[in-house]
């Protein structure tokens, strides 16, 4: 998946954040070390990690609920680390909407606006205008219990967005809802993205929604920065066994290096990257590149893991096959049924090739007991 064009008044409409050598402990634990990023303007930049990597850390951070003890945060060309959160001039969507449940829709939307001291016209004619954007026109008078999820995440990101911020954060605000309603909302709030143009911060754990909704992709382990690219590239070329890991579905393969030449077992590999040196690494194998081999008809610009079929799984849309390697390593292959039928897979139990195109095989350094 390759990043996504910003919106074309993104210079108007947003701010770059430059982040420096930005660091925060709670007592004797790290929440993050030496931060550095440099977030474009309009550009939708995820956080992403698993629970204690800092991301949600690092998003109060550029929020200014959290003050870090040292490191700078700027807005544009303004340093603002120091700035209280309501002097940031950011708009900001909670996990659990922190909506007012006994007030008004209108009401809701309109509390930014009265702690800035619109005028009441003013009031009226920007929650009209973000009602419209949100696709919520006519529910001013709504009350919060009468809302469903997505209605409420609507109004959330009304609330907003509605005095103009050039910045907005979100700290998981998809995460309350069913899995068909979030992916819906995926692809709406990347499109409120790309309409509005604003420099866009989200925080989630939740892989899918980081690959399809972000231009690029921080993704953050135990205080500090593990990678920072692209969807497509943090998934097809990850740089560390734990990237390889953590995004998407992998079976990580142990290499031994012999003259500077990768194997596996004693099997001479032939690769597209890697990032081990001289030392042992993994090679990264992804279900759905993996093909069905012939033991007969072997291509050169192809790597072969010979092994025994152990069950065929159906999934809907797909079929996961699970294989013992020789090795003792269980690997699967996922396989599209629009793409391929099953009829060319032996008998559960009798031996199978798989190949990996040379393209698609990359050996990693090994990080996963740090």
């Amino acid at each position: 998946m390759e990043a996504k064009a910003s919106n074309g008044n993104a210079a108007a409409n947003s701010l770059p954040i430059t982040i420096r050598s930005v660091n925060k402990s709670y007592g004797a634990v790290v929440a993050l070390k030496d931060i550095e990023i440099d977030i474009k303007s309009g550009e939708f930049m995820t956080l992403l990690g698993p629970s204690g990597s800092g991301k949600t850390t690092l998003l109060m951070v550029l929020a200014g609920f959290v003050r870090p003890e040292s490191g700078s945060v700027k807005f544009g060309d303004e340093e603002v680390v120091a700035k209280a959160p309501h002097e940031r001039g950011i708009g900001m969507m909670f996990q659990n909407y922190a909506l007012f449940p006994h007030m008004s829709v209108s009401s809701n939307i309109a509390y930014p606006l009265k702690i800035r001291k619109w005028s009441k016209a003013r009031i009226e004619a920007a929650v009209d205008e973000v009602l419209a954007t949100v696709q919520l026109s006519g529910y001013q008078s709504r009350r919060i219990s009468q809302l469903s999820g997505g209605q409420k995440q609507r109004v959330a990101l009304a609330r907003a967005i509605v005095f103009k911020p050039q910045i907005l954060l979100m700290d998981e605000p998809l995460s309350a809802l069913d899995k068909n309603l979030r992916e819906t909302m995926q692809v709406e709030l990347r499109s409120m993205h790309e309409r509005l143009g604003l420099t866009t911060v989200l925080v989630t754990h939740d892989q899918r929604e980081a690959l399809t909704m972000s231009d690029r992709v921080a993704v953050l382990r135990n205080g500090e920065i593990a990678q920072i690219d692209t969807p497509a590239a943090l998934y097809n070329a990850p740089k560390t066994a734990f990237i390889a890991d953590f995004i998407g579905e992998s079976t990580l393969l142990s290499v031994s290096i012999r003259d500077g030449a990768p194997y596996y077992r004693d099997q001479l590999l032939d690769v597209a990257d890697s990032t081990t040196g001289q030392a042992p690494g993994l090679l990264v194998v992804r279900p759905e590149k993996l093909e069905v081999g012939n033991a007969d008809q072997r291509r050169p610009d192809r790597n072969y893991f010979a092994g025994s079929l152990e069950r065929v799984l159906f999934q809907g849309e797909s079929s996961l096959a699970f294989v013992r390697l020789a090795g003792g390593e269980l690997i699967t292959v996922r396989r599209h049924l629009n793409e391929a039928s099953n009829s060319d897979l032996p008998a559960v139990g009798s031996p199978i090739v798989l190949s990996l195109h040379k393209s698609e095989s990359r050996v990693v350094s090994d990080d996963r007991g740090r």
